[in-house]
């Protein structure tokens, strides 16, 4: 999947690596159950070089339906966010901790965030973004490794390891809290409004000589991924980056 000098690959090569990541994600079949019962593998979208990254917990219905993450009154609120920052959807990368649905929406397996997570920590290493943005507890929790909620985190920017990337974790709630609560909007508008002043002190300091997690085991005939593209009924994520 990743390997140990990819930081040293020129952006052009990183975007084709992300290409041959999403078409392995496509195929992959790690979790029987979610394999069986989804649509589309919501892979992620949006910049291949962003400095900003959003991580959301998993797909919900009409991102299974239409194969893409955040498409739905969250997603709209995101972009609205992103607009009163000078951002635009375009300018970041959106994806989640698990890339297909679980079943009616239930939480995420445990042993389904294992099968999956090297995704995300390959995400992480090719994109390779300043800021990763954790949207609601589920995410914030899994990638610190930490069970303290976002109610105590949000809007505290902390360095932290991800894979062999040294990234400003930032914790805000998700748009979903504020649709439901909309006493919220106010904090997520607050939380938002630091991003540009994070954003402009660029990556943290990588580590030197940092051995990258296990790669993801070839898949039998995996196909290649102009071919993965093109098949019936699939989003074409690869022209999204």
């Amino acid at each position: 999947m990743v390997s140990a000098g990819e930081s040293e690959r020129s952006a052009p090569q990183r975007r084709e690596a992300l290409k041959a990541l999403l078409a392995q994600a496509r195929s992959c079949e790690r979790c029987a159950e979610l394999a069986a019962t989804r649509k589309t593998v919501v892979f992620g979208a949006g910049n291949a070089d962003a400095e900003l990254m959003f991580v959301g917990e998993a797909p919900g219905a009409s991102e299974d339906e239409q194969g893409l993450p955040f498409v739905g009154r969250a997603g709209k609120l995101l972009e609205k966010l992103l607009e009163e920052i000078g951002m635009t959807r375009t300018e970041v990368f959106i994806a989640n901790v698990l890339k297909c649905r679980p079943p009616g929406n239930r939480d995420p397996l445990p042993i389904e965030i294992q099968n999956c997570s090297d995704y995300l920590l390959g995400q992480v290493e090719l994109i390779q973004p300043a800021v990763i943005c954790t949207l609601g507890n589920f995410s914030t929790k899994l990638l610190r490794g930490d069970p303290t909620g976002i109610t105590r985190l949000h809007g505290v920017p902390e360095e932290l390891l991800l894979g062999s990337r040294m990234v400003r974790l930032y914790p805000i709630y998700h748009p979903a809290a504020a649709l439901y609560t909309p006493a919220m909007l106010a904090t997520l508008r607050e939380d938002f409004s630091r991003l540009p002043e994070l954003l402009a002190l660029g990556a943290p300091a990588q580590p030197e000589g940092q051995a990258l997690g296990e790669p993801i085991p070839e898949q039998a005939a995996e196909p290649p991924a102009d071919e993965v593209a093109q098949r019936d009924g699939e989003v074409n994520q690869l022209g999204l980056f």
